[in-house]
């Protein structure tokens, strides 16, 4: 049984005991210095901009390399400072309470500045600089950045860019993972444009795509398109379904349609403006459409009944004096499919190309299994079987059961007692498997030709080593744009573990950040880590006097429903610990920007960093009427 740890008790002063903490804190303090020589050739590979915090993380990293919580006990018991948040200058920390002790054994005591990187006050104004180095100026009444994606809308309207600018949007964010070079083309130049307009400064940040895992596309089992009348209360048709019939193959949009079959070229050539066209439906229903408009395309037709057009619908033409020509439809919308997976099922993650598993065994027939492509098929040879893997952001969890070369079996752990959907596109996290994934992939590389002449910093989604940042780096020096400021993307557990390495390799450029991507980063780490896992990249960041970028589902009720959470106002106020906030976008982002805004004005004046500010508490002046 484990025996509960001991801590010391100052009851009355005790010189002896004073003494042996001051031995600690020199033994501390000589570990501090020792590691700083022994990572001099790292030191060297920074910045010179980053040289002192480069020196002051080494530092920080000696202090947490073993449990302090008893020497700080002790040194909050004798009203010292408790090292508890010395992250931005933990040598002149530790100094200045050597220095109180020594006075007060009487013991002499000299200054030793010369081995201190950096103080209070100039950690603060180095975490200034390269804050403005990266994300911009402060910008008026907020020390926090608030940085939005942008939706795919914004290639194509201005209006939504700068109405996103007005609302306070200091940086926007385009996510190279989605949409083309011409989109982000025209969301780059919506920006400068509203921020000229708005006489304001905006910044670009870019994502590379990186190597990211997801499911394959899933195909529906029919293609099948509706046709639904507008009706009233009572079932009266308000507006007939209008469907475009144009030549198979063809994408020219009929005018006035908003879906489209195709039907044969010839067959299309007889019809005429006021024919009635008639078939029987995916139902056995009779229906029928009428021709009521002509153009290039081909024919717009109205149908006053619901109706369900599959591949195997044929189109009869009804004209007097004409023989009924048929044919059949076809480039009929085809929705994507849904895998359904219930726990203790079974499910098959291929390559693209790889047919599904056989239907027999043993001489029986055996129901499918559900398969689905991965994006990224290499990864089936690095990973093992036992290892857990997630889908969806977390929302259906299986253990990998059996590993091909062509396709692994995953066994579902975790679903809803009535089954989880499955669809395509959604992200796929191996937190168990050691993946050696380059953190630029060959589309990430195309990207960043774009990326170089549009953005002020790049993100890099999905980092994991220090040779994934240096091969950024080398790329973008090939582009003759070293100077474009860096964000390394927390996303992945090793990235985590390997934060002080890459926090090194990010300190050789002139300007660099990291994003706590805390949606691929929980399933990663498990959720019930995250707070811990966000807490000690925060701490490391502020001992590297780099500035952090606050991400995923801030907020996120809210911009897409238009009312928040109230746990997301508590995690929102938290965004107050880094220098930037993060939205997703939304249909009310604009709501959300200006309630993001108002929490962060508030929370300034109460917190900063790890330390709480003593801001006069003005609800509480009186108690039973009298003044406090």
């Amino acid at each position: 049984m484990k025996t509960p740890r001991q801590r010391p008790v100052v009851d009355t002063w005790d010189e002896a005991e004073c003494k042996g903490i001051i031995e600690q804190l020199w033994t501390l303090r000589q570990s501090m210095l020792a590691s700083e020589a022994g990572l001099a050739t790292h030191l060297q590979s920074v910045d010179p901009t980053y040289r002192t915090s480069a020196r002051n993380l080494v530092h920080y990293l000696a202090l947490r390399r073993h449990d302090r919580r008893d020497l700080q006990e002790w040194l909050s018991r004798v009203g010292l400072s408790s090292l508890g948040r010395a992250e931005s200058h933990v040598l002149a920390n530790l100094d200045k309470v050597l220095g109180i002790l020594h006075r007060l054994t009487g013991q002499p005591w000299e200054p030793h500045s010369s081995d201190e990187p950096v103080g209070i006050k100039s950690s603060r104004k180095l975490l200034e600089r390269h804050t403005a180095e990266l994300l911009g100026t402060v910008p008026a009444d907020r020390v926090v950045r608030i940085m939005v994606t942008l939706p795919s809308e914004a290639a194509k309207d201005f209006g939504l860019v700068k109405r996103l600018v007005v609302s306070g949007m200091d940086i926007a964010r385009i996510n190279c993972a989605h949409d083309g070079p011409p989109a982000w083309k025209a969301m780059a130049a919506h920006v400068r444009r509203a921020a000229k307009t708005m006489d304001r400064p905006v910044r670009i940040l870019m994502d590379l795509g990186g190597p990211k895992l997801r499911t394959g596309h899933i195909p529906s089992d029919t293609a099948v398109l509706k046709l639904r009348p507008e009706r009233d209360d009572v079932g009266r048709v308000l507006s007939p379904a209008c469907v475009g019939i144009r030549a198979a193959g063809t994408c020219v949009p009929v005018t006035g349609a908003t879906e489209h079959v195709g039907v044969e070229a010839q067959w299309l050539a007889q019809l005429q403006l006021g024919d009635r066209i008639e078939f029987t439906d995916a139902r056995d229903a009779e229906r029928h459409l009428r021709l009521v408009q002509q153009d290039e395309a081909g024919f717009l037709a109205e149908c006053v009944q619901t109706a369900y057009l599959v591949p195997q619908t044929k189109l009869k033409l009804c004209r007097s004096g004409v023989e009924h020509a048929v044919t059949c439809v076809a480039d009929l919308p085809c929705k994507d499919g849904l895998l359904h997976l219930e726990r203790g099922g079974s499910l098959r993650l291929t390559g693209p190309m790889v047919d599904a598993l056989p239907r027999k065994a043993r001489g029986r027939a055996l129901r499918p299994m559900p398969t689905v492509a991965c994006t990224l098929p290499e990864v089936f040879a690095q990973v093992c079987v036992g290892e857990r893997i997630w889908f969806d952001d977390g929302r259906i969890g299986g253990v990998i059961k059996r590993v091909e070369p062509a396709w692994l079996e995953v066994q579902i752990t975790h679903a809803r007692d009535s089954g989880e959907k499955l669809a395509g596109d959604k992200g796929i996290n191996l937190p168990d498997s050691q993946l050696r994934l380059p953190a630029l992939t060959e589309k990430d590389i195309e990207d960043l030709a774009v990326v170089a002449q549009l953005a002020d910093m790049v993100g890099l989604s999905f980092v994991q080593q220090a040779s994934d940042v240096q091969a950024l780096r080398e790329r973008l020096q090939e582009l003759g744009k070293h100077d474009l400021g860096i964000v390394l993307k927390i996303e992945t557990r090793r990235a985590f573990e390997n934060l002080p390495e890459l926090l090194f390799s990010a300190m050789a450029s002139k300007s660099a950040g990291i994003m706590i991507a805390r949606g691929d980063l929980a399933v990663e780490c498990g959720y019930e880590r995250l707070a811990e896992v966000q807490e000690e990249i925060l701490w490391a960041a502020e001992a590297t006097h780099m500035p952090v970028i606050w991400a995923t589902q801030v907020l996120e009720t809210l911009a897409k429903t238009g009312l928040p959470s109230r746990a997301e106002i508590t995690d929102a106020a938290m965004g107050e610990r880094a220098e930037c906030v993060m939205l997703n976008k939304g249909p009310h982002i604009t709501e959300a920007m200006r309630t993001l805004d108002d929490i962060l004005r508030r929370m300034q004046d109460h917190q900063t960093k790890k330390r709480p500010l003593l801001r006069a508490l003005k609800a509480w002046r009186t108690l039973g009427g009298t003044s406090i």
